[in-house]
């Protein structure tokens, strides 16, 4: 798909965050499992461990990641049963994570979904790489906004008047980019933000916005994997 994100993070940082993560699971557990690269190197190492004897359930964020879980014959539960019971952890990545663990999301086109999921976990555990980090959102990445189609105009009218730069996401091909709920998503390019609060605020506010890439007081805990074969742990 096309939009403006910095390169991504190196697969070996990914998978030294998804090893330190993954050791954190225990048999019994219910986990979220999140959408794109890093969230990918964790399903892949815990399906390693599910391979080897550990017995968890989990939830997916996309229809990418459920079939990459099924795959790795990763037990998967209706988000139905998961709400009565609850999640022990959601494991994600970050397009953008600050100091205080605040995130911009959504480049993976899941950020509706990993929002819901990681609402249920008693522990919200972020995976990125050194390249990830920033002192303000919006520094390296758009801020990804999830729409109802018919609003397009109204909402980008509205980005614009909040000092951003909208952009309709589209595939490869030029169409436009769905999200698994059939939304399309505008990658609002900005100023860092001074304000991140007041402006997710302001956008929900636009009619037709469904959901914000900006995540804020939600992770829990971040690993960041180095170069040097280790993960840096960050916690709030």
């Amino acid at each position: 798909m096309s939009t403006s994100a910095a390169t991504g993070p190196s697969p070996e940082g990914m998978a030294r965050a998804a090893e330190a993560a993954v050791a954190r699971v225990t048999s019994g557990m219910a986990l979220g499992l999140g959408t794109g690269r890093s969230a990918e190197a964790f399903i892949r190492a815990l399906g390693a461990r599910v391979a080897d004897g550990l017995e968890v359930s989990s939830v997916a964020t996309s229809v990418r990641s459920e079939k990459l879980a099924r795959e790795l014959n990763i037990p998967l539960r209706p988000l139905e049963e998961m709400v009565a019971r609850g999640l022990d952890l959601a494991v994600d990545g970050a397009d953008e994570v600050t100091d205080d663990l605040a995130l911009t999301k959504g480049l993976g086109g899941a950020l509706l979904r990993e929002r819901v999921v990681a609402s249920l976990a008693e522990r919200f555990i972020i995976l990125v790489t050194p390249n990830k980090r920033v002192t303000r959102l919006g520094s390296r990445a758009p801020i990804p906004i999830e729409i109802v189609a018919f609003a397009e105009p109204v909402v980008s009218k509205g980005l614009i008047a909040l000092g951003a730069k909208p952009e309709l996401r589209r595939t490869d091909d030029g169409e436009i980019y769905r999200t698994d709920n059939g939304n399309p998503i505008l990658d609002a390019a900005v100023s860092p933000l001074e304000d991140p609060r007041g402006f997710d605020a302001a956008v929900r506010g636009i009619p037709g916005v469904v959901d914000t890439g900006l995540f804020l007081d939600m992770a829990a805990e971040a690993y960041v994997g180095l170069d040097d074969g280790t993960a840096e742990h960050l916690s709030r």
